[in-house]
């Protein structure tokens, strides 16, 4: 996976550098009538491409980083309440004379038979 990533990057950064070769002209770029500014096209461009693009990138990672944080503590409280109804099994069938541990799968439910626990 590593690799094909690597590739990619590779296949972009050469893409830019053949569009940054085939578009060397300079251009005059007039802000608010009295400003101008004078750059290459490639600049401008990629400049251009790089201001839509970060701030996307960067929502997108943090809406990742609080969703991930999210559903690691959800799987920490559903962890919690397995062993807490885990432990409340053990303590009914240990007055009742058995010793039958339920073990919970990955969803928080009982493996077995659910006859088996009663």
């Amino acid at each position: 996976m590593r690799a094909l990533k690597t590739g990619f990057w590779v296949l972009v950064v050469a893409a830019l550098l053949a569009f940054a070769y085939a578009n060397d002209d300079r251009v005059t770029v007039h802000f608010l009538g009295s400003l101008a500014v004078d750059t290459k096209m490639w600049a401008l461009v990629i400049g251009a491409l790089l201001i839509g693009f970060v701030p996307s990138s960067l929502m997108h990672r943090t809406t990742r980083w609080r969703l991930s944080r999210r559903i690691a503590t959800l799987e920490a409280t559903l962890a919690a309440q397995a062993q807490a109804a885990n432990a409340v099994l053990n303590a009914t069938t240990s007055h009742s004379g058995t010793s039958n541990p339920v073990t919970m799968n990955s969803g928080g439910e009982p493996d077995g038979d659910p006859d088996e626990t009663r």
